[in-house]
């Protein structure tokens, strides 16, 4: 702690940020709107908590920070859980609509940066300066915008990138939280996207089961074969991504490389140990998953320091309210019919919102909020975080390229 800083360590953030989830959940309970726009508890609870540290900031100068270190191992965990319970025969079963939804993405994403370069360029400033507002902070996220504020600042004359990105990448993931939830909501009771209650009963994937069904098929041994087996990809992914940096200098982030191992584990040692039992799909991977999901975002969220907000320059303000009108019109005119224009579709509509403007594990969140009130949407569990976390960040870097000119 300094005169000027008020900072926690690991043990206390993380204790706090389960106490910002509860807090977000007695916030649902008692605000009809957040509970109606199935606004996730994280995000009510977690920004709550970055608002109260923004007043404190303003009265007294004084900036609340967490340490963040266990909330990359609570992302490994949820990936590698969503890669553990995706088995082949479903990719086969939903092969078309997973080659939809990419191509859907990357045609948002060419669309999303034309809307950032457009406004820079009828505002006289850089292209790059537009793609501060456009895939490289939005879809991108914090991370690709502090990675490619540098190189902008140094080849492409956009001074304060590093700064701007992360501001518009911080703003992006609020407005994927709050965006989510409402747009699901508005096709399911609109446009008539309503599960049909005669359809055959669905298994439940990850983030959707209720607490009741949660608890009670939920054991011991079937916490600890998870979490044993969850260690085993994580520990594997670490190592398949520090193999392709340092063999063919190709750097995934580290959870996709997780993500892609649980597949690859779920679809190979249960075909060849067939008596042994594996934990895809039961309800002790489900509660892990849940927890780390819960945690991860609401430390993202309460951590965010609204503060530096303050100076983020007008022109990219304007491009920021424009890119989120533009997402919830591509969702509803464009994803919405292209997937079907059923239950499915909607749930990947609040999903597609999470990831467009802000993150993967938005996306979920916002695909978990929709879920939980109307019911179980296995392929959009399924098919979204394939292409949100394996095909957009390679998909983005040439984009970038693309529009930087080479």
């Amino acid at each position: 702690m300094t005169g000027d800083a008020l900072s926690f360590d690991e043990f206390v953030s993380f204790n706090l940020a389960i106490l910002v989830y509860f807090l977000g959940v007695r916030l649902n309970k008692k605000i009809p709107f957040l509970r109606h726009y199935n606004i996730p508890e994280p995000v009510s609870g977690g920004l709550l908590v970055a608002m109260l540290a923004l007043i404190v900031y303003l009265a007294f100068g004084k900036e609340i920070g967490f340490s963040l270190q266990s909330r990359d191992y609570l992302l490994f965990v949820f990936f590698t859980a969503i890669g553990l319970n995706a088995r082949f025969t479903d990719l086969a079963k939903g092969g078309k609509p997973l080659l939809i939804l990419l191509f859907l993405t990357v045609g948002y994403m060419l669309l999303q940066n034309a809307v950032g370069t457009g406004i820079a360029a009828a505002l006289g400033l850089p292209t790059g300066f537009g793609l501060l507002g456009g895939t490289i902070s939005l879809v991108g996220g914090h991370g690709t915008a502090i990675a490619w504020g540098p190189k902008l600042v140094e080849d492409y004359g956009v001074m304060g990138a590093v700064e701007i990105g992360a501001a518009t990448a911080t703003l992006g993931l609020i407005a994927a939280s709050l965006l989510g939830g409402p747009v699901g909501n508005y096709l399911i009771e609109r446009k008539g996207a309503k599960p049909d209650p005669n359809r055959p009963e669905e298994a439940p994937m990850i983030g959707i089961e209720t607490e009741r069904e949660a608890v009670a098929q939920v054991t011991h041994t079937g916490l600890m074969r998870s979490l044993l087996v969850l260690n085993i990809a994580i520990a594997l992914g670490v190592g398949l991504q520090e193999a392709l940096v340092t063999g063919i200098g190709l750097d995934l982030p580290i959870f996709v490389c997780c993500l892609f191992c649980g597949i690859v584990l779920s679809n190979t040692v249960p075909l060849v140990f067939k008596n042994m039992t594996w934990p895809a799909r039961s309800q002790s991977l489900a509660v892990l998953s849940d927890l780390a999901l819960g945690i991860f975002l609401t430390m993202s969220l309460m951590s965010l320091q609204l503060w530096t907000i303050a100076g983020l320059a007008g022109p990219m303000m304007l491009i920021l309210a424009t890119q989120i009108v533009v997402a919830a019109l591509f969702i509803i005119l464009v994803v919405y019919p292209m997937m079907g224009r059923n239950y499915n579709a909607a749930v990947l509509g609040a999903g597609f919102a999470g990831f467009a403007l802000g993150a993967t594990p938005t996306a979920i969140a916002n695909m978990t909020a929709v879920t939980k009130r109307y019911g179980p949407a296995t392929q959009a569990f399924l098919i979204l975080p394939l292409v949100s976390a394996f095909f957009v960040d390679l998909a983005n870097a040439a984009i970038i390229i693309l529009f930087l000119g080479g």
